[in-house]
């Protein structure tokens, strides 16, 4: 892997900007945005559900056009979306224009990781990739923590936060347009002739209903979560940007989801993360009784995500061995599936039931996402069939 660190170190920096900052930061600066505007919960989780759904839309323009524009392009204009989104949020001056802004920037998402999969797959041996891919997939926690600081360093200045976001995202973009690798056997061993039958294989099944039910449940914390600690935990701007610092911390642990699955096999550490990500959603509830309770909740949702979103991708790269994009972008796309259904759900419900309630809801939803992991086994191989 050393010989493509300044690759890795690109691709990390590149996920940092679209998932942390232009995907995720929306959740933390959700608090002085619904100020500003005057948002409720609900209007507030339309938006965040619009970015899931340009997620949507960016894995399927990532799919269809990387084969004729090469992974160099599509990460580059993952970049670039992820750059004007966050500009535009920083001058948005009503409801409409923050949720055109918001989806650009959550365009870059989905962009992002299948053209880092397939350089990976193409410039990387066998062994080392699940590491680098799970390197690259913390890089959502280096994001977090870097919002977090920039709040605590910032209270209330979401505007002038997100042109630092946007300045930060043209450097990035630059940087990974040089770095990317580009061969053209990976672009012909991951696609070769496109048909929809290469997307049905054994075992996609659960692992897409299990992606879709704990993105849905994931946008109690990723649209709601500052929301709900000033709110109903009573959390200063300051403690919540702590917690949110500590939700990164815990995602950076997903850095160790290869040797993770190596050590317990995908479907444990599948099972074990969601569960943990469902716990922490009963914590939250628990922390309304005994607010410092919130912290390590927030770490423990971190570490969980991101080790559940690593664990889906080598799911997925497993399942579609042949094509690594569609093995990465099936399992993300449903993820985001979820999470565009869950944001406004979850809203509605907290305007009308309250925060147990919809904390509650979440929590056995995303514990159902555990019973879909894949079939027994210890290493890749036990996703091959159900």
């Amino acid at each position: 892997m050393r010989g493509h660190a300044n690759f890795l170190a690109a691709a990390f920096s590149l996920t940092a900007l679209s998932y942390g900052l232009a995907r995720f930061a929306y959740g933390l600066q959700l608090p002085y945005i619904r100020d500003d505007l005057v948002l409720n919960a609900a209007a507030a989780g339309w938006i965040g559900g619009g970015a899931f759904a340009a997620y949507c839309v960016g894995i399927a323009i990532a799919l269809v056009f990387e084969m004729p524009m090469g992974e160099r392009r599509i990460a580059g204009l993952a970049g670039l979306t992820a750059t004007l989104g966050m500009g535009l949020v920083s001058i948005s001056q009503t409801v409409w224009q923050l949720g055109l802004a918001v989806a650009l920037a959550g365009l870059s998402t989905g962009l992002t990781s299948p053209p880092l999969a397939v350089a990976v797959s193409g410039s990387l041996d066998e062994g080392n990739r699940p590491r680098a891919n799970g390197v690259i997939n913390s890089g959502t926690a280096a994001g977090i923590i870097l919002s977090g600081v920039a709040v605590l360093a910032f209270p209330g200045g979401w505007r002038e936060l997100y042109t630092v976001f946007a300045t930060i995202g043209a450097v990035v973009t630059v940087w990974l347009w040089f770095a990317m690798p580009t061969t053209t056997a990976t672009k012909a061993n991951a696609y070769g002739t496109w048909s929809i039958k290469h997307m049905v294989r054994k075992g996609a099944g659960r692992l897409c209903i299990s992606a879709f039910l704990a993105g849905s449940a994931s946008t109690a914390v990723w649209t709601f979560g500052a929301n709900l600690m000033r709110d109903e935990l009573g959390f200063s701007d300051s403690s919540i940007a702590w917690a949110w610092i500590a939700l990164g911390m815990g995602g950076s642990v997903g850095a160790a989801t290869g040797l993770l699955t190596d050590y317990l096999g995908i479907r444990f550490a599948h099972r074990l993360s969601v569960s943990c990500m469902a716990l922490s959603l009963l914590g939250l509830v628990g922390a309304t009784v005994f607010t410092p309770i919130g912290f390590p909740v927030m770490g423990l949702f971190g570490v969980a995500y991101i080790v559940a979103t690593g664990t889906l991708l080598m799911w997925g790269i497993v399942l579609y061995a042949d094509r690594p994009a569609l093995g990465l972008g099936i399992p993300f796309l449903v993820l985001a599936l979820g999470q565009t259904a869950g944001a406004p759900l979850f809203g509605a419900v907290l305007d009308y039931a309250g925060s147990a309630t919809a904390l509650i809801s979440f929590a056995a939803i995303m514990a159902s996402a555990a019973l879909w992991s894949a079939a027994p086994g210890r290493a890749g191989t036990e996703t091959r069939s159900e």
